[in-house]
């Protein structure tokens, strides 16, 4: 169902875009987008950039009980490679948080079981880095990766940090 709605999303975002391009040489450049990846699952994606200085910013959450959730930002600052080209490369730096709670319902039972609380009903993952980055686009759909340099917050924290998704470029 996810997965769906995020291709739906896709390619609404792709079909709006292609059909309102227009021809400008400003040096502005701004974007807008949805992608999936690693550690956030969903992320919405927005950038602005003057001649080839990019910088974007991605976040995303959901909700889905008092101990289910999970939540992700990130930024960016990266210079633009090919920046008049449909085809763009993006070398930058990049922060980001994420933070992932999910119950686990072996150790809810063993809880029960004792009739006391002697470990916690429930899993986290967290993270908060400092990334090394390079993107690739083409005709607004990318794919980020990052290998994050140093955590200052980490319990299960991620290899490589990626995202593939697409963004509208105005």
């Amino acid at each position: 169902m996810l997965l769906r709605s995020l291709i739906f999303a896709i390619t609404a975002f792709f079909c709006i875009g292609t059909a309102a391009a227009t021809e400008h040489k400003s040096p502005w450049q701004f974007e807008a987008g949805i992608s999936a990846g690693r550690p956030t699952p969903i992320m919405i994606n927005a950038g602005v950039g003057y001649e080839n200085v990019f910088f974007r910013v991605t976040g995303g959450g959901l909700h889905l009980g008092s101990n289910e959730f999970w939540v992700g930002y990130r930024g960016n600052l990266a210079w633009k490679f090919f920046r008049e080209l449909p085809f763009s490369l993006d070398l930058g730096i990049s922060s980001g948080y994420a933070f992932a709670k999910a119950p686990n319902e072996i150790l809810r039972a063993l809880n029960r079981a004792n009739k006391k609380r002697y470990v916690r009903s429930y899993n986290y993952k967290e993270s908060f880095d400092v990334s090394a980055d390079i993107r690739a686009n083409i005709y607004g759909f990318f794919t980020e990766l990052g290998i994050p340099l140093h955590f200052f917050s980490k319990h299960n924290e991620p290899t490589v940090i990626w995202q593939a998704g697409y963004a509208y470029r105005f």
